[in-house]
Order: C-alpha cells, then structure tokens, then sequence
C-alpha cells in the first residue's frame, strides 16, 4: 500500500484504520511513513491523525519486531484524555492568537515572525497552558490551518512610519473598544460589473445546470457597475454595505457610513460620543483627500460626534481589517454566480455569514455622486479639524462645529 497522494486515498485510508485497534494502526501508519522516504512521518501525521509520538512508536516496535500480548489493547475510551478535553480553554486561547497573528497582521499585539509552534506553545505556557509542539500542529489541523508558503502580495517598500502607525491605530482601538466606544473599518471593496458576465469561481450544482453567461464581457451587455463601499464595526462583528451605481466619491463613502451609523450604530452606542474610523490612505476616504474630511465634517455637525480618523500607512491596504473580515467572505459567497442584477448584489452581500458571527446587511444607494468636485481653501480652513501629534497627515480629529473648543484627547 503506497502512501495516500490523493484526496479518495486519504479517504479509503482512514476507512482502513477505523477498522483496526490502536496498536494495529500504529503499526500500519509506521510501517507506510518508513515507506515514504523523507517527510513520511509528516505526511503520515496529516493523512491518518495520529502524533509524531506514536507514529515513532510504531516504527520502533516494527524495527524491533515487537508484538504486543494478548489483552494489552485498550478498552474503547480507555487511555490519556485528549488535551482539549482536561483544558476546554486551550481551544479558544489557540483560536485567539492564530487569529491575531493570521497573515501577520501588523495591528495585532502578538506578531509572530513566522508563526512557529514554538513561539505558540512558549506564548501559551505563559499563559499557565502546558502544550506541546505535536498537539498545537493537531489542534491547528483540526481549525483548517495549514503550513503555506509566502505568496506574492507586497504593495511596495514599506514607509518609514509604518511601523508606528500600525501600533497608533492598534492601541487607540484598544481604548475606545475598552470604553465601549465604536470603532469601525471602511473602504470600497472592488467594482463589479453587473449583467450576465461570468464571475471567477466555482459552486456545487446538480450536473448540467452550470449557468449560462455571455461570451464576451462588453460593457454594452451590462446594466452598470456595483461600487461596494463598506463600514466594518470591529466590536461587534458586523457589518453594513451600501451599493453605489455611479461613482466612488468621498460623498459617497460619508453617506455609506452615515447610513451604518443611522441604522446600526446609533442602536447599539446610543451613548457613543466618539467615534474611531479606520481608513485606507487613497481613494474616496484618502488622507489627503479635501472632500472626504468636508463630508465628515457635515457628518460630525449632524450626528454630534467626534470624528476620530486614523489612516492606514500607503501601501498596506491589505491590513485593514474590513478586507480580511469582512470583503473576503463576500467574494467566497458569490463566486461562481453572475451578478445578474443589482438586487442580485445586494441579496448575496446580505446573505455573507460566517460560523464565527458574521452578519452583513447591505442597501442599494441609487443616488448619483458627482465627480470632480473641489473644497477651497475657504472651505477647509471652516473645518475643525485638529491633527494629531502622531503622524498628523494620517490622524486627526474632526469636532462638531458647535463645539470647536473641546479638548482633544
């Protein structure tokens, strides 16, 4: 029997060892890990779930053609308890720091350089959690990670205050998370053109009933473009999409998070005085964009809110957490389906969940948003707008105009 190199191998062979005692299937597992040369014992551990312990055990009792007596096989449940059962808590505390340290998020307290089960079971035994190497590799195959290498997916050189920024946003999120104050990420996730276009991707159909789209992807055929632009509540775990059919302007990104703020924000911090925006460096929300701080201005004069922004380092929009947490599931929802219809973009955004609470609602904004629009120095100079001291051209705050005296804080 070869090593399994397919998934319907994998599958046969965990059929095989569901038939065997323990001792039987160290056996078998060794015996096909010393068949399989180098990195045998690796891919033995991912194909049949036993431990590197007891996959070595098995090798050495083949070598030594040890048998074991008869009645030395334990009974069903019989053996050490799995970690996970005598520390329910080792679960959720590897659940947190891979999900802090996933894809090595610059914003997150513990950055691992390479994300070593080392440096893991170093971090939990500080914790007061004893755990091995081995059972930390199991645990994070049984949460669907797995050892991948780098890709292609650097933006470009890093700024010299990169660094700094990230730690800025990270410990002013932290604040206003602990005052119970919101914090949400914004940004515009890609156009998509609307009609009966093929979309990258698959899904799981009855046989022949793949849908028919068009040839050829000529704008002509569509009925427009959809432009998402989304407000993240960190917090809560949720979310809200408006879909433009014109343009991407600053307007429009104010108004998108004007509308989360009318429909969910105000519900859920009804005694919010703050409020802590996290954004890229460019497009319509960009930090040196006129218009984008003109409209939050309207928008704080309104609501009464503190507008605290904080802009993301230039090339590292992959960072912010909206993309990660909240675009990314929508495109794994949609894909494969035309986006047939507007209604169509809004009905799959709405529908985007996840098993960790996840919850999207999504409007469609057929309003029209002019381009080109241009705010005077008059009118930036009526703003009050206070930069901070940390990386100013990224952070500041932007006051009620009726009351342009308060502190900032």
């Amino acid at each position: 029997m070869s090593v399994p190199g397919v998934k319907q191998d994998a599958v046969l062979f965990q059929k095989i060892l569901g038939t065997l005692n323990e001792a039987q299937r160290r056996w078998l597992v060794g015996r096909e890990a010393l068949r399989g040369g180098r990195g045998g014992i690796q891919r033995m551990m991912e194909a049949s779930g036993l431990s590197k312990p007891t996959i070595l055990k098995g090798i050495r009792e083949l070598r030594s053609k040890q048998k074991l007596a008869e009645g030395r096989v334990r009974k069903p449940g019989g053996g050490r308890k799995p970690l996970e059962e005598l520390d329910p808590e080792i679960t959720r505390l590897l659940e947190q720091v891979m999900d802090e340290s996933t894809a090595g998020d610059p914003m997150s307290p513990l950055k691992w350089s390479s994300k070593s089960t080392y440096q893991i079971q170093q971090h939990l035994a500080g914790q007061g959690h004893q755990i091995s190497e081995d059972t930390i590799q199991r645990r994070l195959r049984k949460l669907d990670y797995s050892l991948q290498a780098n890709r292609k997916d650097k933006e470009g050189a890093s700024h010299a205050d990169r660094d700094r920024q990230f730690r800025y946003l990270n410990e002013t999120a932290k604040r206003f998370l602990r005052r119970g104050e919101p914090v949400i990420s914004v940004d515009t996730k890609k156009k998509e053109r609307v009609g009966n276009f093929r979309n990258n991707g698959q899904k799981w159909r009855k046989k022949g009933q793949a849908p028919q789209v068009n040839v050829h992807d000529f704008p002509s055929l569509g009925k427009g473009t959809a432009i998402p632009y989304g407000a993240y509540d960190v917090h809560r775990k949720e979310g809200m999409v408006s879909v433009g059919t014109t343009h991407d302007t600053a307007e429009f990104a104010v108004e998108s998070i004007r509308r989360w703020w009318l429909q969910f924000g105000l519900r859920h911090y009804p005694r919010a005085r703050r409020l802590f925006i996290c954004a890229d460096s460019g497009g319509s929300n960009g930090a040196r964009n006129r218009a984008w701080k003109y409209y939050l201005q309207n928008f704080s004069d309104e609501t009464g809110l503190k507008v605290i922004v904080g802009h993301y380092p230039p090339g590292t929009s992959k960072w912010n957490k909206i993309e990660h947490r909240m675009f990314s599931f929508i495109s794994m929802n949609w894909r494969g389906e035309p986006l047939v219809s507007f209604e169509t973009v809004v009905n799959m955004i709405s529908a985007t969940k996840t098993s960790k609470g996840l919850r999207i609602k999504a409007v469609l904004d057929q309003s029209y948003y002019e381009t080109g629009l241009k705010i005077s120095d008059a009118q930036m100079k009526e703003l009050n707008l206070q930069p901070h001291q940390q990386n100013p051209e990224w952070n500041y705050s932007i006051i009620p105009r009726d009351n342009r005296f308060e502190n900032l804080k």
